[in-house]
């Protein structure tokens, strides 16, 4: 009697230790499930001039700012790339808007974007999205980024969001999916406009019209007149036709995560 009893004890201590070890690996892979669906990725350019203009140009920071305040209250964090890392230069330098100056002056995301990372150091299955800020300089060097291109691959395949404004669409043009298939074929895109590139005289200094390559890769395209907030979201693709854009991009890529 004796032996049934301590033979029951140890099969129920046994099978007691394995629940404990069943629910403390369920929270752990809850936890690292949380972290992922807390953590935004966004690409900025490390262009730095307008073609043989030479003009300055960058990242522009409303692009970044405004989205990232709509995501960074709501919890979220945000890490920052460029195709060569490090500080990145800034465009549309506008410390008068709150939201602009808001970024600019947190010690955190401040010190984040003037020390990039590169896209060897990111690991896609930490992002719940990404996003793609604009600027001129992203027309040179985000279309060709092999390796931020399988990044958003990745994202996007594992169930994230892929955003951009502006001119971070350009990132897009080259991305292609397992299918094979272009990422905006068949998809309701906005970017910047033909008509607002000729507005800014820099339609014959781009290395290509934004708009024209989206339809050439199949994208349905969306837009609005010059400077009107413009926001499109297809199949957790969400993209914004130009800087007045931007709040509404984060605002948008928020309800998908939600």
């Amino acid at each position: 009697m004796k032996t049934t009893f301590k033979f029951i004890a140890g099969k129920l201590i046994t099978m007691a230790i394995a629940v404990i070890i069943s629910v403390g690996n369920l929270a752990n892979a809850q936890s690292q499930t949380s972290n992922k669906m807390k953590k935004i990725l966004f690409v900025v350019t490390s262009h730095d001039k307008k073609g043989s203009t030479g003009e300055p140009t960058g990242y522009y920071l409303s692009e970044v700012a405004h989205p990232w305040e709509v995501l960074h209250n709501a919890g979220y964090e945000i890490d920052f790339v460029s195709p060569k890392a490090g500080k990145a230069p800034v465009d549309g330098f506008n410390l008068e808007d709150k939201v602009n100056k808001l970024f600019w002056n947190n010690t955190k995301y401040r010190t984040k974007i003037e020390n990039t990372m590169s896209p060897k150091q990111i690991k896609p299955e930490e992002y719940a999205a990404i996003f793609y800020a604009g600027g001129h300089g992203a027309m040179w060097d985000l279309a060709d980024n092999e390796e931020l291109a399988t990044i958003a691959q990745n994202i996007y395949e594992n169930n994230g969001v892929i955003a951009a404004v502006c001119h971070g669409p350009a990132a897009l043009v080259n991305i292609k999916l397992n299918s094979g298939k272009y990422l905006v074929e068949g998809k309701k895109i906005n970017a910047f406009t033909n008509e607002e590139e000729k507005a800014v005289k820099l339609d014959n200094i781009v290395p290509f019209l934004l708009e024209t390559k989206l339809i050439e890769r199949g994208a349905i395209f969306e837009k609005s007149g010059l400077w009107q907030e413009h926001v499109t979201v297809d199949q957790r693709v969400v993209t914004g036709q130009n800087p007045q854009s931007a709040h509404a991009v984060g605002e948008a890529i928020l309800t998908l995560l939600k």
